[in-house]
């Protein structure tokens, strides 16, 4: 992904930047080089915090992030229809066990297969969701492709993209009932969909920002979000997020009310 190479299939293939308060920082707009002198000092909004985590993380201990403060998580399950996180379900379980709020996420190669095809995978191997109040809904994480820089778009028009997206959303509510959650930058979206605003009363966002005490300017359509991750780096393993509302509000998005 353009923020956290670790969500590519097995390797983690580059460094990625991390919200501290000195070194490397990465915004939408690329990595942000700073000194001690010039590194500025990030306030977040007091919100429940989360992280996600995929093969990268391998065993996590769930219940040390909780009491760091975790109250969710996401966990990859599956990319394309040919990867599966092999810690998936040690992750995935152990969340729950930790007592948090816990969700999967898909990592969309829309140059390989349909939406459909993709999501069916996803559902078949993680994705699913239940109204228990501790399952978060499925998570789509769609963005610049990593693998080949000069299709940033996977080699999709604006419209492909937009009914790809749409054929990946329509199978995850058919199987599951609920809308996939879109994980996304707004300069990957309004690139890429041609600033499609076609999702945004349906689907929750869940933005990603680096660097900056809120999470700036949003995909087209969307005017607010529901997850933010703001760092790659930080007290809990993997990627660190934020929901957007109180715990209680967390369960009710979970139950799906």
């Amino acid at each position: 992904m353009a923020f956290s190479a670790h969500r590519r299939a097995g390797v983690l293939a580059t460094a990625t930047a991390a919200l501290a308060l000195t070194g490397t920082h990465t915004t939408a707009a690329g990595p942000l080089h700073t000194t001690a002198a010039e590194a500025p000092r990030i306030t977040l909004p007091a919100l429940p915090r989360g992280h996600d985590v995929s093969s990268h993380q391998k065993r996590v201990d769930f219940q040390r992030a909780r009491a760091r403060g975790a109250r969710f998580a996401y966990v990859k399950a599956t990319e394309s229809t040919n990867y599966r996180n092999p810690y998936f379900s040690g992750q995935y379980d152990g969340a729950r066990r930790a007592g948090l709020i816990r969700g999967a996420y898909h990592f969309a190669r829309p140059d390989r297969s349909s939406g459909a095809r993709q999501a069916a995978y996803f559902v078949k191997h993680g994705g699913g969701w239940r109204a228990d109040g501790r399952t978060l809904p499925p998570a789509l994480d769609i963005e610049y492709n990593p693998y080949d820089k000069h299709h940033k778009c996977y080699g999709l028009s604006h419209q492909k993209m937009v009914q790809w997206i749409w054929s990946f959303s329509d199978e995850v509510r058919r199987q599951t009932g609920r809308r996939p959650v879109i994980y996304t930058t707004a300069n990957w979206w309004n690139t890429c969909t041609g600033r499609s605003r076609a999702f945004a009363a349906t689907h929750a966002l869940w933005v990603a920002g680096h660097g900056t005490s809120r999470p700036g300017t949003l995909p087209a359509g969307w005017h607010y979000w529901t997850f933010w991750q703001y760092a790659v780096k930080g007290r809990l393993p993997g990627d660190q997020d934020l929901f957007n509302g109180s715990v209680t509000r967390l369960k009710t998005f979970a139950r799906g009310y």
